[in-house]
């Protein structure tokens, strides 16, 4: 399997100069961070270009052209979401994260990065869904695709053009069959770049059965 590297970042996405910049100042501040608190797994960190950012950059693929919010669901130290958010400026991004240690090290980010296009809730998902209207919705390792889709489904009710992407492990088919049980909704799965185990779950039409 090949390991992504810094150098590898601007010859897989076409960004300027100042979002490289932005990003690079995030991988600063995660490797400065996580010394204190578990952003992400400690043995990562030595591989985060490839791990983190190469694999949450990726999102941006799969982020439909008429987006204007985005919402990331528990993103813990802001993956994917805040890449998200850096790679596309153009888009009002919320991001969604309960623990509040958490959340600072996003604010953080956003600051030193002199982001004006996020907004952090510090929440838990049930509690945001009155205050976001998003036309977008991704998460990353926060729960089975059917308790994602209990999260999303009042969401989806008030807009049934909405689009997820959720990013899964080796379990994806099993979490779709699963899922299938209770809601109907058509997704489309895709190979991550940095995990041949893993899949992007693009998912549209989301109503309950």
């Amino acid at each position: 399997m090949i390991i992504y590297s810094k150098d590898d970042f601007s010859e897989l996405f076409t960004i300027s100069d100042d979002i490289f910049k932005n990003i690079e100042i995030y991988h600063g501040l995660l490797v400065k961070w996580n010394k204190a608190i578990n952003l992400v797994s400690p043995k990562s960190i030595p591989d985060a270009w490839h791990r983190h950012f190469i694999d949450s950059a990726q999102v941006t693929g799969f982020v439909p052209e008429n987006t204007r919010v985005y919402a990331d669901l528990g993103c813990g130290g802001g993956f994917p979401g805040l890449v998200v958010a850096i790679m596309r400026p153009d888009i009002d991004v919320h991001l969604v994260e309960s623990d509040e240690r958490k959340c600072q090290f996003m604010r953080t980010v956003v600051r030193e990065c002199a982001l004006n296009n996020v907004t952090i809730h510090t929440s838990r998902v049930e509690n945001v869904t009155d205050f976001i209207t998003p036309d977008f919705i991704t998460a990353r390792a926060l729960a089975s695709l059917e308790q994602l889709f209990t999260y999303c489904l009042p969401w989806a009710q008030s807009n049934p053009k909405l689009e997820f992407c959720f990013m899964k492990g080796m379990r994806a088919d099993e979490e779709i069959e699963q899922a299938y049980k209770l809601y109907n909704f058509d997704v489309a799965k895709t190979p991550s770049i940095t995990d041949p185990e893993a899949q992007l779950l693009t998912v549209k039409n989301l109503c309950m059965k």
